[in-house]
């Protein structure tokens, strides 16, 4: 690849390169877009977007689906120096409302068939809607803006403590170095055809798009109804060739559990890649059983606010050898630098990671006292201006200088006078045979006192008192959760993730429950 300082002009340089290759793929419909294509499509969504007076730094946002045109908006959005923000169609109003009010955005993309929230936004005075499937013919693509690395390429909001979510920006620099690092550590050559079942909203489509459409290669769009559909999906992959997957966790144990995955599925794939949570290590070694052999599977690591990844560990036979607790999340991607804030004096190699290097993004859009507040000078020295990114994330450095996670900052909790970290509970419980997933959390009951209680689903009945029996027999006693409730599924949020604060609902729900009944 050339010099190139923005993602417009790299991607230029891919469209030159890899006009007549696919960018994009549909099995299920048989369509294909070349990059050149692509590209045709792109220029026209800059004319309609210069046209309705967007400039260079203005924020727009999407709500996309998967359609050749809503990716064609990302790029127009890169080429303009306008700011894109992908929504989820399926969030509540009061939420997107508050997303709106952050990054006070010009106008609302939408890629639907019919507007979501079109009465919402009616009724508050959004007017300025782009609607892809009314693109006009034959308008022309103003230059491509002039702008630096530096400049804003996309926010991505995530959830907040208070409520109020926050907007992670990154930049065109960050991207390129992400871009860089990917091609590096995965081999992606302009022959990969790469999976998107992560929703464009989530932060792991970074991955999808970025490493797919900045290297060359085809990207396979997965939509929500075909992800839900385990064996459609699994028919999908194997039909389009996919050589690289990438999901969190829980939809590969979704496809184990359901039986939807044998080995002789995912035929040309090579790379099975899993981040954003935990995975559980009985299921991990069944997948690894499956396609160990003919594929790598990568633990992958990092957040938002750095650019999606960070780390990758190849998984090996030898990281079954303990079958409690998580894969290692390995070293750092090279062009990060890290420290360990300690908890205390007696352990260096644990503590609170502190991420440093050109993945660190720009902040949180429009929320200055949330980016001071993690994105802050390196503790370790005041010698010269050096700004890292406080992750909240635990982790243990070992002996090879590998990293493990530990659990969150904020999942550590203090019961019986012992300092917990919840995540160990977890690993307990998916340690058993019979246990698919599950969550535990802390109740506080307030005067200081609280109890931890735990959610698990089942491959088969068992007594919740014989899950507290075995996992009485992993961890301490006070770290037993009070009780354990029996869910399947657990709650998912509209990442894939377990909706820890849906748990919490259904716990004061019960509660209500048996008081009125008392």
């Amino acid at each position: 690849m050339p010099y190139v300082t923005t993602l417009g002009r790299a991607f230029g340089d891919i469209v030159a390169r890899h006009a007549g290759r696919p960018a994009l793929l549909y099995p299920e419909t048989g369509e294909r877009v070349s990059y050149a294509e692509l590209n045709r499509l792109a220029d026209r969504v800059v004319a309609a977007i210069h046209g309705q007076g967007l400039r260079s730094g203005e924020v727009a946002v999407f709500f996309h689906d998967k359609s050749p045109a809503a990716y064609a908006a990302m790029l127009a959005c890169l080429r303009l120096g306008v700011v894109y923000v992908n929504l989820d169609p399926d969030s509540p109003w009061e939420r997107l409302h508050r997303i709106f009010a952050t990054c006070r955005p010009r106008l609302v993309v939408n890629a639907f068939a019919a507007l979501p929230f079109a009465r919402e936004f009616a009724a508050e005075g959004y007017d300025k809607v782009l609607h892809l499937h009314a693109l006009p013919e034959d308008a022309e693509a103003p230059p491509d803006a002039h702008f630096s690395g530096s400049h804003p390429a996309y926010i991505m909001f995530t959830s907040g403590s208070t409520g109020m979510p926050k907007g992670a920006v990154m930049s065109h620099a960050n991207l390129l170095g992400f871009i860089a690092w990917a091609q590096h550590r995965f081999g992606i050559t302009p022959e990969d055809v790469l999976t998107n079942v992560n929703p464009i909203y989530f932060d792991n489509s970074v991955f999808d798009f970025y490493s797919a459409l900045f290297s060359g290669a085809a990207l396979m769009p997965v939509s929500a109804e075909q992800v839900r559909d385990t064996r459609r999906l699994v028919r999908l992959v194997n039909e389009a060739g996919c050589t690289i997957w990438f999901s969190v966790p829980s939809l590969l144990v979704y496809l184990l559990t359901t039986r939807a995955l044998a080995a002789t599925d995912f035929p040309a794939i090579r790379k099975i890649i899993f981040g954003g949570e935990g995975f559980p290590k009985s299921k991990l070694r069944q997948l690894y059983e499956l396609f160990g052999e003919r594929a790598e599977l990568e633990n992958v690591y990092g957040p938002t606010e750095c650019t999606c990844i960070c780390s990758a560990h190849a998984i090996r036979t030898a990281d079954f050898d303990d079958m409690q607790g998580l894969a290692p999340l390995g070293l750092l991607a090279e062009n990060f630098d890290y420290e360990i804030l300690p908890l205390d004096g007696s352990n260096p190699d644990f503590g609170e990671l502190f991420l440093r290097g050109p993945q660190v993004g720009l902040g949180y859009y429009n929320d200055p006292e949330r980016t001071a507040r993690a994105f802050v000078q390196n503790p370790q020295h005041m010698r010269y201006t050096d700004i890292g990114y406080r992750t909240g994330d635990l982790v243990q450095r070992d002996a090879k200088g590998w990293l493990h996670f530990r659990g969150r900052a904020d999942y550590q909790i203090k019961h019986m006078g012992y300092r917990i970290e919840l995540e160990e509970i977890e690993a307990a419980f998916n340690s058993l045979s019979a246990v698919k997933e599950c969550a535990v959390i802390y109740q506080r009951l307030g005067d200081g006192l609280g109890q931890i209680l735990a959610f698990a689903a089942t491959h088969a009945a068992v007594a919740p008192e014989d899950l507290l029996k075995q996992v009485a027999a992993i961890v301490p006693a006070y770290m037993v959760p009070r009780r354990v409730t029996l869910i399947d599924p657990l709650p998912k949020n509209a990442n894939g993730k377990i909706d820890r604060p849906a748990l919490q609902a259904i716990i004061g729900i019960a509660e209500g429950l048996q008081g009125a009944d008392e």
